[in-house]
């Protein structure tokens, strides 16, 4: 019993380490979203414009991503669609504004790693993803 637990890939293991994946990851990132909503009038005026279309944009569209597409990550809802402003996010986070501090750039790159993951394997079966389109099984 034990043995075919460890060893043994199955679907089951699979869609619960998938759900695993995305609650853990979107659980965390929506409490940095929300840092940045709680203190958005000073991170107003200190946030990093990496992309060079201003400050508040920037900070907009670090919220959009890290609170409002966690949700969406979190639900299983739209989430391919949700990872791809988290995974550029990511990408800004860790190679733009972090660039040269490598002990700064670990936790975007770790996020970074597991929406990449989420991206190339889907949600999982405990998705609202699953629930309105079916996945085919070839």
């Amino acid at each position: 019993m034990l043995k075919k637990l460890i060893f043994a890939i199955n679907p089951l293991s699979t869609d619960f380490g998938l759900l695993l994946l995305r609650l853990g990851t979107s659980g965390l990132m929506i409490t940095h979203g929300w840092g940045k909503i709680a203190n958005y009038s000073e991170n107003l005026t200190k946030f990093a414009d990496p992309l060079g279309i201003g400050t508040q944009t920037s900070l907009v569209l670090a919220i959009f991503a890290e609170f409002f597409c966690s949700i969406l990550l979190a639900l299983g809802f739209f989430s391919r669609l949700a990872l791809i402003p988290l995974i550029i996010t990511m990408v800004t986070a860790a190679f733009m504004v972090h660039g040269g501090n490598f002990s700064k750039q670990e936790l975007p790159l770790l996020f970074l790693i597991a929406f990449l993951t989420l991206f190339f394997t889907g949600p999982g079966k405990y998705s609202l993803d699953a629930q309105v389109k079916p996945t085919k099984k070839y």
